[in-house]
């Protein structure tokens, strides 16, 4: 066995001697690290993001690990991205981080990465640069927080919080209420209770075969939680001396397991652009239509909300992520590698109950199939997509006149006025939030409903952006449209009135104006005066190569396969020289 880290480590040459004494620095004795396989641990930690704030315990858990197997383990941190602090919007920096991750895996002397990740867009970046890297690599979800209990009732930090919100704005909840639901409503540390974005990953990492069985839907705060890093730990070892890379679980076949696990659960629509994504690192083909496809046969047999019942510490006690998988079995690349070393088929349950409360049968399911849908048309030519699961059925099919937002200024300032001219039967548009308009693409999608049309009764509208929306959010939402209308897509071409028509189960979404008016809309659109664009930093760069949503605004450059991991490592003297 010959190990990565062996080029920095050994000999009797200048280069060995340098590096040894850097490690022997940091108070390691050379027997800590002859020899033995050098872990990196990639912590996300942060104190402003409670999603990853058990992450300095978590580490040691995995340290425990790492030297129960025999090897080294050695931290590192990377960016932390939370969701609810970060402005314009955590997915803005997603893929920064990604290239963090990356370069630190690339630079150091790592056998093999444990990736610590938790909210949202933090394992999407963190996959997306190990990926890239190409070096063993094993990841640990952070877990779900506590549920928050408010008036006797346990809710999710986000999928009820909108219920709550509406009741406020409706008048049916007095100050004093809000307060009392703002001090219940964030208990512990760890992601979202229900399967939001982060409890998705989760379960969608597990489902690629990129994490050890069982490891998604612990709670953060279990001891579960804990033994599940250690194990990750000691099998982050065992990859290291197998050299198995990230690219050969990877595949085609891991991918439609991991979006076939997505529709199964109910997830977040997210989780779709970060699958592009990730798969455009690692070469693999994978196109907007495939969710559609797999949506077509793929029911949701999970009872979880925001398009059930129950929270992800439910999913856990029912057996988590492997109870659903065994579920799906018919539907599944059984012979899919996983870094067990085992096939995904090698790694499920055989027997036991199941609690059917929460982890239904694939003949028996709680919603049909079809719980996701990418709908086409004149006003969406590369797609856009509709969580027909946490959609209210009577709105899938609909037709009705456009009210159109700018962007999120113009939305705020207009959507509560009461002389907003607005119906039921209304279009809810907003556009100039996609990534490029937002920038970022932030979590805008789920449109409030205009005040006057709450007070009324009125608890969802067709809404359509070019913005996403978070993984707790409900309602019958068209989101990612793309291209975007920053770059001209015809999203930006909508005027007040103009009727839309919208079909999820057919696919399609239309815009009711013939094409020699949308030409002349056009021309007009194209004469505008440019929009003002930063001239440096990191915003600069994201706005001059981040691509659209149906390739999973990833940076162009990024895509594709890259690593070299088993190039000898450039400048072994120059941290020495260039240092001194």
């Amino acid at each position: 066995m010959t190990l990565r880290s062996s080029r920095w480590l050994s000999g009797n040459e200048l280069s060995g001697f340098v590096h040894r004494t850097a490690l022997r620095a940091c108070g390691f004795s050379r027997e800590a690290f002859d020899g033995r396989p050098l872990v990196g641990i990639c912590n996300s930690w942060s104190d402003v993001v409670a999603c990853n704030g058990t992450f300095r315990s978590l580490a040691e858990a995995v340290k425990r690990g790492v030297l129960q197997a025999g090897g080294l383990p050695l931290e590192f941190p990377a960016m932390a991205l939370g969701e609810q602090l970060m402005k314009p919007t955590a997915m803005l920096y997603r893929n920064l981080m990604s290239m963090d991750v990356e370069e630190s895996i690339r630079a150091y002397p790592f056998d093999s990465i444990v990736l610590l990740g938790g909210c949202d867009k933090t394992v999407p970046a963190q996959l997306m640069g190990a990926a890239s890297a190409d070096v063993p690599a094993i990841v640990v979800p952070g877990g779900p927080a506590s549920p928050a209990v408010f008036r006797g009732k346990q809710l999710g930090v986000g999928t009820d919080l909108w219920n709550y919100i509406d009741a406020f704005r409706a008048g049916d909840m007095v100050d004093g209420e809000f307060d009392e639901l703002e001090a219940a409503a964030g208990p512990s540390f760890g992601h979202c209770p229900e399967m939001g974005t982060a409890s998705t990953l989760a379960a969608v990492v597990e489902a690629l075969g990129m994490t050890l069985p069982g490891g998604a839907a612990a709670p953060a705060s279990h001891a579960r939680r804990y033994q599940a890093a250690e194990a990750c730990g000691r099998r982050a070892v065992k990859i290291a001396e197998q050299v198995l890379r990230p690219s050969e679980i990877l595949t085609e076949d891991a991918f439609d397991n991991a979006i076939t696990a997505l529709l199964a659960i109910g997830g977040s629509t997210n989780a779709i652009v970060h699958l592009l994504a990730i798969a455009g690192r690692v070469g693999v083909n994978l196109e907007l239509a495939r969710f559609h496809e797999l949506a077509e046969r793929t029911p949701v047999i999970v009872n979880v909300r925001p398009s059930g019942e129950f929270l992800v510490e439910q999913l856990f006690h029912a057996g988590g992520v492997p109870a659903v998988l065994n579920e799906l079995r018919p539907l599944l690349h059984l012979d899919a590698l996983t870094v067990t070393g085992k096939t995904l088929g090698d790694c499920l349950p055989t027997g036991g109950q199941i609690d059917r409360r929460i982890v239904a049968s694939l003949d028996d399911p709680f919603l049909p199939v079809g719980g996701l849908a990418v709908v086409k048309g004149n006003l969406a030519p590369r797609g856009a997509v509709v969580k027909c699961s946490a959609a209210s059925e009577e709105l899938i099919v609909h037709r009705g006149p456009a009210v159109v937002f700018e962007d999120i200024d113009d939305l705020v300032s207009r959507i509560d006025d009461p002389d907003l001219e607005v119906t039921a039967d209304s279009v809810l548009v907003l556009r100039m939030v996609g990534p490029q308009g937002g920038p970022g693409m932030p979590e805008w999608g789920m449109l409030p409903i205009p005040q006057k049309l709450l007070r009324s009764g009125v608890r969802d509208m067709v809404r359509i952006s070019d913005a996403r929306m978070s993984g707790t959010s409900f309602g019958t939402t068209v989101l990612h449209v793309s291209p975007e209308a920053a770059v001209g897509g015809p999203l930006a071409l909508v005027e007040e009135g103009d009727m839309i028509s919208l079909d999820a189960r057919a696919g399609l979404l239309q815009l009711e104006v013939d094409d020699a008016d949308l030409a002349r809309r056009r021309l007009a659109f194209d004469a505008r005066p440019p929009r003002a664009r930063p001239g440096r930093g990191y915003r600069a760069l994201y706005l001059s190569h981040v691509l659209q949503a149906d390739e999973g605004c990833d940076f162009d450059f990024l895509r594709g396969r890259s690593a070299e991991p088993d190039r000898e490592p450039e400048g072994m003297l120059t941290g020495w020289f260039g240092g001194w």
